[in-house]
Protein backbone atom coordinates (compact mmCIF):
# COMPACT_ATOMS: atom_id res chain seq x y z
CA UNK A 1 0.00 0.00 0.00
CA UNK A 2 2.72 2.28 0.87
CA UNK A 3 4.10 1.99 -3.04
CA UNK A 4 1.14 3.12 -3.89
CA UNK A 5 1.05 6.50 -2.30
CA UNK A 6 4.55 6.94 -3.59
CA UNK A 7 3.53 6.33 -7.24
CA UNK A 8 0.29 8.49 -6.25
CA UNK A 9 2.59 11.62 -5.15
CA UNK A 10 5.40 11.23 -8.09
CA UNK A 11 2.17 11.01 -10.48
CA UNK A 12 0.94 14.13 -9.20
CA UNK A 13 4.36 15.96 -9.22
CA UNK A 14 4.35 15.44 -12.91
CA UNK A 15 0.90 16.52 -13.51
CA UNK A 16 1.53 19.74 -11.68
CA UNK A 17 4.81 20.30 -13.39
CA UNK A 18 3.13 19.66 -17.34
CA UNK A 19 0.47 22.25 -15.87
CA UNK A 20 3.03 25.12 -15.02
CA UNK A 21 4.92 24.70 -17.87
CA UNK A 22 1.79 24.70 -20.14
CA UNK A 23 -0.22 26.99 -18.10
CA UNK A 24 1.75 29.93 -18.05
CA UNK A 25 2.89 29.54 -14.16
CA UNK A 26 0.94 32.06 -13.05
CA UNK A 27 -0.29 30.62 -9.98
CA UNK A 28 3.51 29.93 -9.01
CA UNK A 29 4.77 33.41 -10.06
CA UNK A 30 2.00 34.76 -8.02
CA UNK A 31 2.26 32.51 -5.00
CA UNK A 32 6.23 33.63 -5.02
CA UNK A 33 5.31 37.14 -5.15
CA UNK A 34 2.91 36.84 -2.55
CA UNK A 35 4.10 34.41 -0.71
CA UNK A 36 1.73 31.92 -0.70
CA UNK A 37 1.27 28.24 -1.85
CA UNK A 38 0.58 27.86 -5.45
CA UNK A 39 -1.95 25.39 -4.99
CA UNK A 40 -4.06 27.55 -2.79
CA UNK A 41 -4.04 30.26 -5.63
CA UNK A 42 -5.08 27.70 -7.88
CA UNK A 43 -8.38 26.80 -5.55
CA UNK A 44 -9.16 30.22 -5.45
CA UNK A 45 -9.24 30.80 -9.45
CA UNK A 46 -11.17 27.83 -9.27
CA UNK A 47 -13.73 28.45 -6.50
CA UNK A 48 -14.00 32.45 -7.97
CA UNK A 49 -14.41 31.13 -11.51
CA UNK A 50 -17.67 29.05 -10.39
CA UNK A 51 -19.10 31.81 -8.24
CA UNK A 52 -18.32 34.79 -10.76
CA UNK A 53 -18.98 32.78 -13.86
CA UNK A 54 -15.44 32.70 -15.36
CA UNK A 55 -14.35 35.90 -14.98
CA UNK A 56 -11.71 35.19 -13.12
CA UNK A 57 -10.32 33.44 -16.07
CA UNK A 58 -9.76 36.69 -18.30
CA UNK A 59 -8.12 37.91 -14.75
CA UNK A 60 -5.60 34.73 -15.23
CA UNK A 61 -5.53 35.15 -18.90
CA UNK A 62 -4.46 39.01 -18.63
CA UNK A 63 -1.40 37.73 -16.16
CA UNK A 64 -0.60 35.30 -18.13
CA UNK A 65 0.29 37.68 -20.79
CA UNK A 66 1.32 40.13 -18.83
CA UNK A 67 4.24 37.73 -17.44
CA UNK A 68 5.27 36.47 -20.71
CA UNK A 69 5.62 40.31 -21.95
CA UNK A 70 7.60 40.99 -18.92
CA UNK A 71 10.03 37.96 -19.90
CA UNK A 72 10.30 38.52 -23.47
CA UNK A 73 11.55 41.86 -22.39
CA UNK A 74 13.93 40.88 -19.97
CA UNK A 75 15.27 38.29 -22.38
CA UNK A 76 15.70 41.50 -24.96
CA UNK A 77 17.23 43.53 -22.78
CA UNK A 78 20.12 40.84 -22.16
CA UNK A 79 21.32 40.66 -25.57
CA UNK A 80 24.42 38.75 -25.84
CA UNK A 81 26.28 38.55 -29.76
CA UNK A 82 26.09 34.82 -29.19
CA UNK A 83 22.55 34.49 -28.72
CA UNK A 84 21.84 35.37 -32.49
Amino acid sequence: MHKYFVLKIKTMQKVTNFFEKQAFGVCTRLGELMRVSASSIRLYFIYASFLAFGSPILIYLVLAFWFNIRKHFRKSRNYYSWDK
